[in-house]
């Protein structure tokens, strides 16, 4: 996901190109998902390096690009940018330091500097899957976190059931389809993301983020609980996200008229593809290159339907436990404009097909790093239901600064934020430096952002 360097001073309409001006301090942009997101100096970088090794000491900072008495050539300006990114990379990959408040924070305050967006009180809408709209009131400067239970405190969602909830950022598109952006982070400001796109198209979801059907009938035991899972469930089989034939509709209709919510929810439990997320038609290399597929996100696993070139139709499921390890890697297709960039996204995972053959599979997807997210949050979830947790210990707690979580995850030793995969990098897979060189091209992501996943399980031919 692209960064290019700038000269600062410049309002940045549109690309600046050419040498540096020695007068003018270079800066980065860093993009989310192609769209910029924080614009950021090297001085400013080094002044969070300063920071974190105050915090944290020298033996856990990563090293940060040295600086450069005279005017750097070109070479050197690509050399720094590169070396500014693999800082960035190790430091969120890092389970301190890319979870510390301090590096967080860093990047919620140049998103709201770059973007021109003074604090102060404004109305946000969040919306809800039935199509409803919550209206809340919240400041500029007001994290993920902090949206996230305002629109609960609205709903009078009890505060032990937030943790069942994420906000995603969801563009409508015709025939009300929608297309899950990416699941809201605790590096961005909401407001902020969703009204620097300005693009009516853009909103705001509150959603379950949990894969576990059986976490159902904690949220069924609240009543705004039970009405936004029925909402959810309701507009998944709408919008076909959910099988339903023609004797399972009818049951379904008849328990809506009767207004029976929690048999409405437990009937589509048993249906497929229920707790699923649906994702835009995109590209694979599995079964053979170019093949056009759909990828849905569900039950610990990721399902395929795939339409061969003999426009032959297949369907088969990657479960997250045969996963040895995933990344999503970038690369620029197009030249950049100032806000906007054309970014290729693929999401790649090896996967065991036998006992002793393990195979990668890779999905080129603007949505590769929702897929990534996806995948994390099932090895997260696979993990402390493992360690004898569950949902409702994972309620995040400050303190100190910064964010700890209590109970079963105190089980789970590494890294701090659930169980995390070996090689996190949870933003940057998503957001990293990565700049525009005179061919418009950018190198694939290093072999350091793999996910080496926890949740791996060998198995035997008969198992398959």
């Amino acid at each position: 996901v692209p960064c290019k360097q700038h000269e600062a001073g410049a309002v940045f309409p549109t690309e600046v190109t050419g040498k540096p001006v020695s007068t003018l301090r270079p800066a980065y942009n860093i993009h989310v998902n192609g769209v910029l997101h924080c614009r950021v100096r090297y001085s400013q970088l080094l002044g969070l390096h300063e920071q974190i090794k105050k915090e944290y000491g020298n033996n856990v900072v990563p090293t940060f690009p040295p600086k450069k008495i005279f005017t750097l050539t070109p070479a050197e300006v690509e050399q720094r940018r590169e070396q500014l990114e693999k800082y960035m990379q190790a430091v969120r990959q890092d389970p301190l330091l890319g979870t510390s408040e301090m590096f967080n924070s860093f990047l919620r305050k140049a998103q709201q500097e770059t973007q021109q967006i003074p604090t102060e009180e404004v109305q946000l809408e969040v919306h809800l899957s039935n199509g409803q709209k919550v209206k809340v009131n919240i400041l500029t400067s007001d994290q993920t976190e902090d949206v996230l239970e305002a629109v609960a405190t609205k709903l009078d969602l009890p505060e032990d059931l937030v943790g069942y909830f994420s906000l995603f950022l969801v563009q409508e598109g015709l025939e009300g389809g929608c297309t899950f952006v990416r699941k809201l982070q605790e590096f961005e400001l909401p407001y902020v993301s969703v009204t620097s796109l300005r693009n009516p198209d853009y909103h705001i979801v509150l959603r379950k983020s949990y894969w576990d059907s059986a976490y159902d009938s904690d949220v069924m035991e609240n009543r705004v609980g039970l009405n936004l899972l029925y909402a959810q469930t309701v507009s998944d089989i709408e919008r076909g996200w959910i099988l339903v034939n023609k004797d399972q509709h009818r049951q379904l209709k008849s328990l809506q008229e009767k207004g029976s919510k929690k048999e409405f929810i437990r009937l589509a439990q048993t249906l497929k593809y229920f707790g699923y997320i649906k994702f835009d038609p995109c590209i694979t290399d599995f079964p053979e290159k170019g093949c056009h597929v759909i990828v849905s996100a569900g039950n610990n696993e990721l399902n395929f339907h795939v339409k061969l070139p003999n426009n032959q139709m297949k369907e088969g499921s990657f479960k997250v436990t045969r996963m040895r390890c995933w990344r999503v890697t970038s690369s620029v297709t197009n030249p950049c404009s100032s806000s906007k960039c054309e970014v290729k996204l693929e999401l790649a995972f090896e996967y065991l097909m036998s006992k002793d053959r393990l195979q990668w599979v890779t999905i080129t997807s603007p949505q590769a790093i929702m897929m990534s997210i996806c995948l994390q949050s099932m090895v997260d979830e696979l993990m402390v239901k493992k360690s004898g947790g569950s949902i409702k210990k994972m309620q995040k707690k400050r303190l100190n600064g910064s964010i700890h979580r209590s109970d079963s995850q105190q089980t789970v030793k590494s890294p701090p934020l659930l169980v995390r995969n070996k090689f996190n990098c949870c933003m940057l897979s998503s957001v990293s430096l990565r700049g525009i060189s005179a061919s418009n091209s950018a190198n694939d992501i290093s072999g350091n952002d793999f996910h080496g996943n926890y949740a791996f399980e060998g198995i035997g031919d008969d198992d398959l």
